[in-house]
């Protein structure tokens, strides 16, 4: 099918979608692009609008760059986001500016299509007890990035001042993925950024239930022992939880379909 527009999405588990799930779907996850292709062919019904994520969870800068870039650029597209590097920065040892680099000229080809460019910076994880010793790490990569992203004519998504994200409705049960309405939220925030009217509605949020401490301490052991313990083994064993998996969509398809 010959498209008049055409969006790709690339990146790691945060664009592929985790913690939106959907059994019915590749991956079995949804997540924002599959939810801003859809509103943005609904917007605008005279384009045909083809859509393609070639995102895949773990994946790392290098990994991105060399297996997504040229296959993005190969479909033409109209429009792009791109979100990579966080998990190099959650690595003992990265060398945050070698890899902006490498990212700049990953950015170059993709502008280099005539396509808008929408880049995100990374999120401010001071309210996790997890990631919070990162946050260093990450305000070095998003001045980085916004250099970059400036020097590209790309549009920035600026996650690290979206302020709702404290609230840990909008995160799924690992603590490390957006939940569904973190999901559309996000959406929404791109679908603002590309100058879109449209806006997705967010389900009501669960009230936030009152823990009594023991209560507190037995579920962060339970999260502990089911999320964190996992993730750090494959980090050290140097394996991902995206090794043996495809990319959801990684041809341009009707985001309607």
């Amino acid at each position: 099918m010959d498209f008049s527009a055409r969006y790709v999405a690339l990146g790691d588990s945060f664009t592929e979608g985790l913690g939106d799930a959907d059994p019915a779907l590749p991956n079995q996850v949804r997540g924002w692009a599959d939810r801003t292709a859809e509103q943005l062919a609904l917007a605008h019904p005279e384009e045909s609008w083809g859509y393609a994520n070639l995102a895949i969870r773990g994946k790392k800068m290098n990994q991105i760059l060399a297996e997504q870039i040229d296959a993005a650029v190969a479909m033409n597209p109209t429009l792009v986001t791109i979100y990579a590097g966080i998990n190099d920065i959650l690595r003992p040892k990265v060398d945050i500016d070698a890899m902006i680099a490498k990212y700049s000229d990953g950015l170059g080809k993709l502008a280099a299509t005539g396509a808008r460019l929408l880049v995100f910076t990374g999120y401010d994880a001071s309210s996790s007890k997890v990631f919070a010793s990162i946050r260093g790490r990450t305000a070095v990569y998003n001045e980085l990035v916004r250099e970059v992203a400036e020097s590209h004519g790309a549009a920035l998504v600026d996650y690290w001042r979206f302020r709702e994200y404290n609230d840990w409705r909008l995160w799924g049960i690992d603590r490390m993925h957006m939940s569904t309405p973190g999901h559309i939220n996000m959406a929404n925030r791109v679908l603002e950024q590309l100058g879109e009217i449209v806006r997705i509605p967010l389900p009501d949020l669960p009230p936030i239930p009152v823990r009594t401490t023991a209560v507190t301490i037995k579920e962060n052991a339970a999260w502990t022992k089911e999320y964190v313990g996992p993730w750090v083994s494959r980090r050290l064993r140097g394996v991902s939880s995206g090794d043996n998996l495809s990319a959801r969509w990684p041809a341009l398809q009707s985001p309607l379909a």
